[in-house]
């Protein structure tokens, strides 16, 4: 029999997709002449800094990251720490003051205005906070607007708003006006209207944050219904930490123009980069976010309490030679033999961590954890399930 010691995995779907864009020192300075902000920026400026300096507002003080085909990444921070110039920047609606942005490897800040409309046409579409439908237009000529604008033919473009209006669960609403649908209807419009164009990339800023809570989770969810069919590249910028842990398969945690950490949920709520990003989660249930796999540790290691106190091992995890998990071993003091522990059923791997926590406190020994062909993952400790729900209570964000 072997023993497999894995390394931790987060919880995200999306870890080695094809880079789709790569933004690389991004920066956005409100300013004719962006120069001297630039360049104590490049010096490790503060956004306060050169305001005091130079009187001049940064957006961006720096912002470099890549997303992958497929995933959801969420950009997240406090009001003014510049996620939206960000999205804003990716499409140009707001022009870069420096840096680099490429979509499959072009880089748009160099595109010609109707190289850059072209791009946009084909790849991208935005969904805004505040609906942005026409008020005397239907919910069908709504969704079909971008396809007009676009310049394709009237026929054509009906059937694709319909298809998109259809998505959301809309079809039959189509000959209503904006006035005559609930808040949650109109962002359903805007979101077929993004649809619409089939696009690869989604940018979609604050896209649910107007809508009353009840009806905001359930945008949340029909969002990852499509997400579920479609696997399009979605950049979503949120200031709400529930639903960016939610949502994203990766965040991109912003404060004061730059991005304070990148990573999975379960990385961030794991291991948080500073006290801003901790504070910034607080208020998360890591229970119900948290999955097995996100917790299991290599049997053996500080946080699987595998070995006793004269550093013999206390628990054996066994597997066989692919790697499936066979069963658990209990070992006594040096010379006195092993007892096999029975009835012991290991996690699945994909169970929430909220689901586990009276069988993490009743178990004899950690839990083991196993993926849904039995491959062996790991194991949960006490003291890992602990110090996963206690993340630092006391840290505070800091507004200002």
């Amino acid at each position: 029999m072997t023993m497999i010691l894995p390394t931790p995995t987060g919880s995200s779907s999306v870890t080695t997709g094809e880079v789709r864009l790569t933004v690389r020192n991004l920066r956005k300075v409100f300013a004719d002449d962006p120069k001297p902000a630039l360049a104590m920026l490049r010096q490790g400026a503060t956004k306060a800094e050169v305001l005091q300096r130079l009187n001049v507002n940064v957006g961006v003080a720096e912002a470099s990251f890549d997303i992958r085909a497929g995933e959801i990444f969420v950009i997240m921070g406090l009001s003014g720490s510049g996620k939206s110039t960000v999205i804003r920047m990716l499409n140009r609606l707001v022009e870069p003051s420096e840096g680099e942005i490429r979509l499959d490897g072009r880089d748009l800040t160099r595109l010609s205005r109707s190289d850059l409309v072209s791009v946009l046409r084909r790849d991208m579409s935005m969904v805004f906070q505040s609906f942005a439908l026409l008020p005397n237009r239907t919910a069908l000529e709504n969704a079909a607007f971008g396809l007009e604008v676009a310049g394709m033919p009237r026929a054509q473009r009906r059937t694709a708003a319909l298809a998109a209006l259809d998505r959301v669960g809309l079809s039959a609403y189509a000959d209503r006006y904006p006035g005559e649908l609930s808040g949650g209807m109109q962002q359903r419009v805007g979101l077929a209207r993004a649809l619409a164009k089939n696009p690869t990339i989604m940018l979609m800023d604050e896209a649910f944050s107007a809508l009353d809570p009840l009806i905001r989770a359930d945008m949340q969810g029909e969002l990852l219904r499509l997400q579920r069919e479609d696997a399009r590249t979605i950049v979503f910028i949120s200031h709400d930490a529930d639903e960016a842990m939610r949502l994203a398969d990766r965040i991109a945690v912003m404060e004061e123009g730059r991005i304070a950490q990148i990573g999975t949920p379960a990385e961030i709520l794991r291991s948080p980069a500073d006290d801003y990003v901790r504070a910034f989660f607080r208020g998360v249930d890591a229970s119900r976010l948290l999955r097995a796999r996100d917790l299991a540790q290599p049997p053996g290691s500080a946080a699987g309490e595998g070995f006793g106190e004269h550093g013999e091992p206390r628990f054996r995890y066994r597997t066989d030679g692919a790697g499936l998990f066979r069963g658990v071993v209990a070992t006594g003091r040096a010379g006195d033999g092993a007892t096999a522990l029975f009835g012991l059923e290991p996690a699945d791997a994909d169970a929430p961590l909220q689901s586990l926590l009276g069988r993490v406190a009743a178990a004899p020994c950690p839990l083991p954890v196993v993926e849904a062909d039995g491959r062996f993952v790991g194991v949960i400790s006490r003291a890992a399930l602990l110090a996963a729900l206690d993340r630092g209570a006391s840290a505070e964000v800091r507004h200002g």
